[in-house]
């Protein structure tokens, strides 16, 4: 897909939002929603979406939405990094399909690095155990401040 198009509304972001699709819920407020990616590039990779948005990417987003949106994406990798003390920590986002977006929801990775230890690629490593998804989310979000 390229950076211009329709919103698609089941995308499965939207249905996370809903409450249609499962998800491990690591924080949520009034702008923003932070679970863990099922697609992990490594352990504790978490993304952040805006709750109330239907921009596909950073170049659709309205300015009043991406300033909370930014304030949380830097709340929940201050809670990864405080909950795996990873060696660093990667903040990334993707627009477009020659960038290597694969869901069309403005969204924002954390992904905690370790020396020595590759990342898998994007959306190619497999699916993650759900259960041990859902501890890293607690793990995290007892973190979260």
């Amino acid at each position: 897909m390229s950076l211009d198009g329709t919103y698609d509304q089941g995308n499965i972001f939207a249905k996370i939002l809903r409450g249609e699709a499962p998800c491990a819920r690591v924080f949520e407020d009034e702008h923003v929603f932070a679970f863990m990616d099922v697609f992990p590039q490594g352990r504790g990779h978490t993304l952040v979406i805006p709750k109330h948005s239907t921009a596909r990417n950073l170049l659709d987003e309205e300015p009043a939405v991406l300033s909370p949106l930014i304030l949380g994406v830097q709340r929940v990798a201050r809670a990864v990094r405080a909950a795996l003390q990873p060696d660093g920590l990667v903040v990334t986002q993707f627009n477009g399909a020659a960038s290597g977006q694969t869901v069309y929801h403005l969204h924002f990775h954390i992904i905690p690095r370790w020396e020595g230890v590759a990342l898998k690629g994007h959306g190619v490593g497999g699916m993650a155990d759900m259960g041990e998804l859902k501890a890293l989310a607690d793990q995290i979000a007892a973190n979260i401040s």
